[in-house]
């Protein structure tokens, strides 16, 4: 707490240095939020290997855990209360610079960045952005590009949508240029609080010690006033290993494709996003799916070479405009599409034993002024089976989770 009275207390005075200093009084940081109560029931047990912090980030539903007399541990119910989403942000303005209109922006949240720091002040988005008449670059931390900014999942669950939409923030280089009928971002990218899998748990350095960042191409097309396009491609490259097991230095590679669209229809009653994603070891995205060992190159160095597991995924979200009452709709589903090659040895992900996985969940909203009671529905199913040599999962039994969701939101 007193960490978070400091950084408060310093941010005001860094404000107020900044409009003292500058002739424009509009120029400095202007704070915003909200915070935000979650009652969760499950009807199974949130662990933690198939969400995040307690189950409040709900993925989908674990897999059967048998007791000594073959019932089923994880079948047992939950309820949780937290205030992790709990938010604040500053927005920032200042003089022109080389040309171009600058601002920044600053957010952070109580989520933590691990289990054990559950409560824990931490950063979600940090940049700054310097706009031209046409040409925008953007610097820091903030979400993937893969993430549909404009149009993505309204859902009450701090989910958003994961695991069928890709879910996380990077720091990231962005240039996005305007044209006449349509826009393209090109990103370059690290790793953060979300990151890959690998022999050494889930970490950031095997991206880091690939040499390159993740690197996207998005394009922008809007119709009319109605419909907006987003169309994509992303490639990332991981080195999994710097020295196998027998301490020999490996150069070992594998290199990702993704491939996504989203279409959003805006109207005065309804506001629709549809979206597809086909991922190559998307784990770090928060989605099913990761890589594995393809071949063993040398026995004697343990030298390997490596496969992805591929997933397919689609989503639908329809919520209503009004401005007091709003209702929605979010359904999606992701299916494990094997890997590209036979699997040999070790393998990296989340939900590599799981076939597919299917959410349906309504949601309604009743705002008076700045607050809001909100609830929702989430019916999770994900079918665990036996992963084959090819990535592929057989024999599989439906999981299913109901999470009932009652939240209040006041912001300010």
């Amino acid at each position: 707490m007193r960490r978070i009275i400091i950084i408060v207390v310093l941010a005001f005075i860094c404000a107020a240095g900044i409009n003292a200093q500058d002739p424009d009084p509009s120029w400095g940081i202007k704070f915003s939020g909200f915070v935000k109560t979650d009652i969760l029931y499950d009807s199974r047990q949130p662990t933690t290997t198939a969400g995040l912090r307690e189950g409040h980030f709900y993925l989908f539903p674990d897999n059967v855990l048998l007791d000594a007399d073959g019932r089923d541990i994880n079948a047992n119910s939950s309820l949780h209360i937290l205030n992790i989403q709990t938010r604040l942000k500053g927005d920032i303005t200042g003089p022109d610079a080389f040309g171009a209109r600058t601002s920044g922006l600053i957010e952070a949240e109580f989520f933590g960045t691990g289990e054990s720091d559950i409560n824990g002040f931490r950063l979600r988005h940090a940049f700054v952005r310097l706009d031209w008449a046409s040409t925008s670059l953007l610097t820091g931390q903030y979400w993937h590009p893969m993430f549909p900014v404009e149009s993505y999942p309204g859902t009450l669950s701090f989910n958003t949508g994961a695991p069928f939409t890709p879910f996380s923030r990077n720091p990231q280089v962005r240039l996005t240029q305007d044209f006449s009928i349509a826009s393209v971002a090109i990103t370059a990218y690290a790793q953060r609080d979300f990151a890959s899998s690998g022999p050494d748990g889930t970490s950031n350095k095997y991206l880091r010690n690939s040499g390159m960042p993740g690197l996207d191409l998005l394009l922008r097309i809007p119709a009319g006033e109605i419909f907006t396009g987003f169309f994509g491609v992303d490639y990332k490259r991981l080195r999994p290993e710097l020295v196998t097991t027998t301490n020999r230095e490996t150069d070992s590679k594998i290199g990702s494709f993704s491939a996504y669209a989203n279409v959003k229809m805006k109207t005065s009653m309804l506001n629709i996003s549809v979206m597809g994603v086909y991922g190559q070891n998307a784990s770090d995205l928060m989605m099913i799916g990761g890589y594995a060992v393809s071949e063993i190159i040398n026995p004697v160095s343990q030298i390997k070479d490596y496969t992805t597991i591929n997933t397919g995924n689609l989503w639908i979200d329809i919520g209503t405009t009004g401005t007091r009452f709003t209702a929605g709709l979010f359904a999606g589903f992701s299916k494990n599409l094997g890997a590209s090659k036979d699997i040999v040895g070790s393998v990296y992900g989340r939900g590599t034993n799981v076939d597919h996985i299917f959410r349906f969940s309504p949601r309604v909203m009743l705002t008076e002024g700045r607050f809001s009671f909100a609830g929702e529905i989430e019916s999770t199913t994900a079918a665990y089976g036996t992963r084959q040599a090819n990535g592929k999962v057989t024999n599989t039994d439906n999981v299913s989770n109901l999470r009932l969701l009652i939240s209040t939101i006041y912001k300010f």
